[in-house]
């Protein structure tokens, strides 16, 4: 299939993955674009900011409890006893009432629901943190998979190549069969290696997909790639960091401050409660004559629940319990925080040691694949020296780009545990969100299409159509994240100026 998405501007990018690209148009895609189409359109993200919309309910409730209530009535009546006549009236009535003392009850609700108001939008922060981790950790996977392809690949022509070799050498009478079985031997097994790793390139590119809510089939050229990007900030610094800025953790403290006012509004019900009245009446009667009459009243309403056989004192011990659990969870997540971060700064800082060790065994590993080569091919050599130079040769490269990408998953891990927020380019992203109705992206038109209309199973890709994959994407533009990035966090740091 050939390729005709050279030179496309990042806004045609964003208005083909909105609109749908016409078939045969394949999309450049950096980090930075993949990371803000998923802020702007990810499914999941879209169901957790629907609890914003469910708390602001509850406080909107809350508050009308603690204002005027007005209610009417209206009723119509009619009797007939024996040897009287028959009788005919209508009264109307209009009454309100405002609570005037609750004990503290209805605004310790009103606390309580705008800390839960809060709470939810600061879980829709974290949520869009986690969401960036995600497509960043896809985005490395599939760039993993495609160089591996390439290293595959290589595998495979190397001993296609080495297998035409040994042929020959058979043909002429200086190899031994055996050397041909085995060199056919192996280059089926690289090929089975190199199946594999296109699959899971494949594989990985539905993931990224799936993130950024895009077309499903549309085809993708991932412009980024990694760089060394050194994380000059301690560990110690980072769990201090993570403690004042995690979304999740401030959460947590919100649901204590929640439950606290709960135990508040419980004990209310140990109080009385004093509430003003106001009312309209009007009475008409029709049969046997014609009557009406208006009234207004009005006065204050004292209610104090003296004794309900404990069910007050249950409640508040209820409420005390919730309290003490929210507080146990907050102390929690703090001791899971700390591990979090821990367990990534030591992951990352094992990835860059690897990745600073991998770069010379590559360069003898292929010093050694030539010699063994150039010694089998003068008849010096032996066959199991090119297959052992060529594995520690496919080795070295495929450990080389694992550390490399584990170095920038984990450094990335590392910045999200500690509760780094977003840049400005993906704020703006996320505050586009609710621009966009679901059924309007790709994929959600795509997945109405299927549900309309059958669709015939295309045929399966060659091998061939992953082949060089990795060669090509190298030489597109490479374009590095802008993420709230380490340096200045390290800043903060430094100058002792890290936000609250």
């Amino acid at each position: 299939m050939k390729e005709r998405c050279h030179g496309k501007t990042a806004a045609l990018l964003l208005g083909a993955m909105f609109l749908g690209a016409p078939h045969g148009w394949c999309a450049d895609l950096s980090l930075q674009d993949a990371i803000d189409m998923a802020l702007s359109q990810n499914t999941g993200l879209r169901i957790t900011q629907k609890d914003e919309i469910a708390s602001q309910a509850a406080l909107d409730e809350a508050k009308g409890q603690n204002g005027i209530s007005v209610s009417a009535s209206d009723s119509l009546s009619g009797s007939k006893k024996n040897g009287q006549e028959q009788s005919s009236s209508n009264s109307l009535g209009v009454s309100g009432s405002l609570p005037l003392y609750t004990g503290g009850a209805n605004e310790a609700n009103i606390k309580k629901s705008d800390l839960g108001l809060q709470a939810s939008k600061l879980t829709t922060e974290r949520e869009r943190e986690n969401l960036k981790l995600d497509v960043i950790k896809a985005y490395y996977d599939a760039l993993e998979a495609r160089r591996t392809v390439d290293v595959r690949q290589e595998t495979v022509d190397k001993y296609q190549d080495h297998y035409t070799n040994v042929s020959q050498l058979y043909a002429a009478g200086s190899k031994a069969r055996i050397d041909v079985i085995r060199s056919s031997v192996e280059l089926s097994n690289a090929q089975q290696d190199l199946i594999k790793a296109q699959n899971a390139y494949e594989v990985d590119l539905a993931s990224l997909r799936n993130y950024i809510n895009m077309d499903r089939n549309e085809p993708l050229t991932l412009t980024s790639d990694f760089s060394y990007d050194r994380f000059d900030i301690d560990m110690d610094s980072c769990i201090d960091y993570a403690y004042r800025n995690r979304k999740d953790l401030l959460v947590d403290q919100y649901k204590y401050d929640q439950q606290d006012q709960a135990v508040k509004a419980a004990k209310a019900g140990y109080l009385p409660t004093l509430k003003a009245n106001l009312g309209l009446s009007g009475d008409n009667s029709f049969q046997p004559s014609s009557d009406s009459s208006r009234g207004v009243s009005g006065g204050l309403t004292l209610s104090w629940n003296i004794f309900d056989s404990g069910v007050t004192r249950a409640q508040v011990t209820a409420a005390e319990n919730q309290r003490d659990i929210a507080k146990l969870t907050l102390d929690k997540d703090k001791e899971d925080i700390d591990l979090s971060v821990r367990q990534a700064y030591y992951n990352m800082r094992e990835a860059e040691k690897r990745f600073n060790s991998t770069g010379d065994a590559v360069k003898q590993a292929e010093e050694d694949y030539f010699i063994a080569r150039e010694k089998y091919r003068a008849g010096e050599g032996l066959m199991l020296d090119i297959i052992d130079a060529q594995e520690a040769l496919s080795t070295a490269r495929l450990n080389y780009i694992s550390a490399e990408y584990d170095y920038a998953r984990y450094k990335a891990t590392v910045e999200n545990a500690m509760g780094i927020g977003l840049n400005d380019s993906e704020q703006a992203a996320a505050a586009r969100m609710d621009k966009y109705a679901p059924v309007d992206t790709p994929a959600a038109a795509a997945a109405q299409s299927v549900l309309q209309e059958p669709v015939e199973p295309k045929g399966a890709r060659t091998d061939t159509d992953t082949k060089g994959l990795a060669k090509k994407a190298e030489n597109e533009v490479k374009a590095a994240a802008s993420t709230a990035s380490a340096e200045e966090v390290a800043s903060e740091l430094a100058e002792g100026n890290v936000s609250q």
